[in-house]
């Protein structure tokens, strides 16, 4: 290995470890990877063994999980809504991390540090759900585990690859940083042009909460439908009074169940209402005619001061229920 980088590392190689995955849990675009497999490449020859990096790097996630998971239990949903507001794709971050929730339990902690978007939202998730203090630390001390050695694991097995690397890096220098920089800038505009497309699909009339409330008000009687998660309206069972639930991954087998001769409000807790605006797409793809999703979802009619009932399901006629499984 060269000298330089040698003796960089073992003069701070664990802070440095320490530092990067500190950041990179706690939500700064700054990916961690990179540098655990550059330490294990390097633990080979350090006064640091791979050892003393992995428990020094997993103490350093549990301490940003366990901040985040801590947020959760006490702010809830609303941690979770900030987040996703500085996502990269803050219309389908809360759906996505409360279906990986939903489907996998606790275990979508082991594997959530795989997968971009969940790694940030599974702790704060995880409490704001009521998950028990030992279930989280054991669970998100696996996944640390799982993440940190893969990492590190990567830089032993590719030790002579990095090796012939590190010269090269030490030569361009600068030039690596701003190809670095200029990747990244690309990616975020990527990012952004696809959320453009998927704001411009979704984009329909929506309904506002006072005009909601004048319909029923007026007894036109539309049919309100609820398109949150379980595990969304876990966290807030609030629903507009009347509402049917019927979930995004649900909306498909109620097709031919729901009434086409009403007007059909649909409602979520998700940014720019995207899980009601997709439920609702697919009802106008399949011959709905009256379908719009309520402007600022759940939040805009409680903000409002409108009634909400607690946790309730009612089933309009005509619409059976939807066997679990």
């Amino acid at each position: 290995m060269e000298r330089q980088f040698v003796s960089v590392f073992a003069d701070f190689g664990v802070l440095v470890v320490i530092a990067s995955v500190f950041v990179d849990q706690i939500g700064l675009p700054l990916p961690a990877m990179p540098v655990l497999i550059l330490a294990g490449a390097l633990a080979v020859t350090s006064p640091w063994s791979a050892l003393e990096l992995l428990v020094a790097a997993i103490a350093a996630c549990l301490i940003a999980n366990v901040a985040w998971y801590l947020a959760g239990r006490r702010y809830g949903s609303a941690v979770m809504k900030l987040l996703c507001r500085i996502s990269i794709n803050p219309d389908s971050c809360v759906s996505d991390t409360q279906l990986h929730f939903e489907r996998w339990g606790a275990s979508a902690l082991v594997v959530a540090k795989f997968i971009p978007g969940l790694s940030l939202l599974a702790s704060p998730l995880a409490g704001a759900v009521g998950m028990t203090w030992l279930r989280f630390a054991l669970f998100s001390a696996l996944g640390a585990a799982l993440w940190v050695g893969t990492g590190l694991a990567i830089g032993i097995v590719l030790r002579a690859q990095i090796d012939d690397l590190l010269p090269l890096l030490q030569r361009v220098g600068s030039t690596a940083v701003v190809v670095l920089i200029a990747l990244l800038v690309i990616y975020v505009a990527y990012k952004g042009y696809r959320r453009r497309q998927f704001l411009a699909a979704l984009r329909m009339a929506r309904i506002s909460a006072a005009e909601l409330h004048q319909l029923i008000q007026a007894g036109a009687a539309p049919l309100i439908v609820d398109v949150r998660s379980a595990t969304a309206h876990a966290l807030d069972p609030r629903t507009v009074p009347g509402a049917l639930r019927v979930t995004l991954a649900e909306a498909q087998k109620h097709l031919e169940q729901l009434p086409r001769d009403r007007e059909i409000v649909l409602y979520c807790t998700c940014p720019n209402e995207a899980s009601a605006a997709q439920v609702a797409r697919l009802l106008m793809t399949h011959g709905f005619k009256h379908v719009r999703p309520l402007h600022g979802g759940l939040d805009a009619w409680v903000a409002a001061g409108y009634a909400v009932d607690a946790d309730v399901n009612p089933k309009p006629a005509g619409l059976a229920p939807v066997a679990s499984g």
